[in-house]
């Protein structure tokens, strides 16, 4: 079996933050298969077939890609962000364990990009500088009172928290339940960022309070980064602020 199958972080979305080895792997592939608006983020190629698919199926996408790597195909399986966070390389190898055995012969290849939280916070200065987490708030492959649990102990923890897949058309009320739980926890000082389409040409980052965070600012396209009690803040003359979590935390009292 010679099949070859690589999972492909695209990064953020700007091509410039595309890693030059994701670049190589896409350019040698015979097909793509992805989600249909990542696919159209990799440049044209006649020599390449694409597989495009609907949002939620990863596994069906995943058993596609394997099937046409074990007919000795050059597949990449393309991820928004990096593939390994919330992305196509956990729901490839879960396929792979569920399916046949051949597929474990098969050579896999997992190519790192740059996530979400990675950017924003580089849009902010260091928000990510001490302990922090990154948790999913769409209740579609766990229960929301899982969820619950996650966000107040992450909060109760002190960790800076990145939440992705805030909101859908579909799922318009857990962001707002997620911030009132928050709300018992941390300072109403809080910072929290809605980061929407960091990279791309329609990016807008927006900083609020957590006592005044509104559902309303986040969509699917947003990453939401919620601080920590101990979020410095420094001023600037002209622009935003930045954020830095200091990398050291005094001992308990």
């Amino acid at each position: 079996m010679n099949g070859h199958l690589a999972i492909v972080g695209l990064g953020p979305g700007d091509v410039a933050m595309l890693t030059p080895h994701a670049q190589v792997v896409l350019a040698a592939a015979s097909d793509l298969v992805g989600y249909g608006p990542y696919l159209d983020r990799v440049p044209p190629n006649p020599a390449q077939q694409r597989h495009p698919s609907d949002n939620r199926a990863e596994i069906a996408r995943a058993q596609l890609a394997l099937a046409l790597a074990a007919e000795g195909r050059r597949v990449a399986v393309v991820s928004g962000g990096d593939p390994g966070a919330f992305g196509m390389a956990s729901a490839v190898f879960e396929a792979i364990e569920r399916g046949p055995a051949a597929w474990r012969a098969l050579e896999i290849e997992v190519i790192p990009g740059i996530s979400a939280m990675f950017a924003v916070a580089a849009r902010l200065g260091a928000p990510l500088g001490h302990d922090f987490c990154a948790i999913s708030l769409s209740d579609n492959l766990k229960p929301w009172p899982v969820v619950q649990r996650r966000l107040l102990a992450a909060a109760e923890a002190g960790f800076v928290i990145a939440l992705y897949n805030p909101a859908s058309r579909a799922r318009s009320w857990q962001l707002g339940e997620a911030f009132a739980m928050l709300r018992t926890i941390l300072p109403p000082e809080t910072p929290v960022v809605f980061a929407r389409a960091v990279s791309r040409p329609d990016e807008r980052v927006e900083m609020v309070r957590l006592d005044t965070a509104g559902a309303g600012r986040a969509d699917m396209r947003t990453l939401v980064l919620i601080g920590s009690a101990a979020m410095r803040r420094i001023e600037r003359p002209d622009g935003a602020p930045w954020l830095y979590a200091p990398r050291s935390v005094a001992a308990p009292t």
